[in-house]
């Protein structure tokens, strides 16, 4: 019987639901959304590095001012401790993910690593 790979993966999402990384996460994200100026400036910080990242992505130069910008806004957003602890949760969580995806990954690396050698 063949293995049905979507099932898996809604266990996953289950598990992943019910994991303390995103319960963490779910908790410093609630407690940023609860504090006007925490969201604010996390939305700011947000909103800076997604720009960056699409000039970036779009091969345009970042300007100097741009830089200062961020660099401002990311002394601010240290200064927060809810946000500083949303941030490192999502760090956390990210690296969970990476560790994740590396393991379903492993077949198909041992495939093309394979042909590779």
């Amino acid at each position: 019987m063949a293995t049905n790979l979507y099932d898996y993966a809604y266990e996953l999402e289950k598990a992943l639901r019910n994991s303390s990384e995103f319960q963490n996460l779910k908790s410093m994200y609630d407690a940023v959304e609860n504090d006007a100026v925490a969201k604010s400036m996390f939305d700011a910080f947000r909103n800076v590095q997604m720009q960056l990242q699409q000039k970036q992505m779009e091969g345009r130069d970042i300007t100097e001012d741009e830089v200062m910008e961020a660099q401002e806004i990311a002394n601010r957003v240290q200064g927060n401790e809810k946000v500083t602890r949303l941030m490192e949760a999502e760090q956390r969580m990210s690296m969970a993910i990476n560790e994740l995806n590396k393991i379903i990954m492993k077949p198909l690396d041992e495939l093309y690593g394979s042909m590779n050698g």
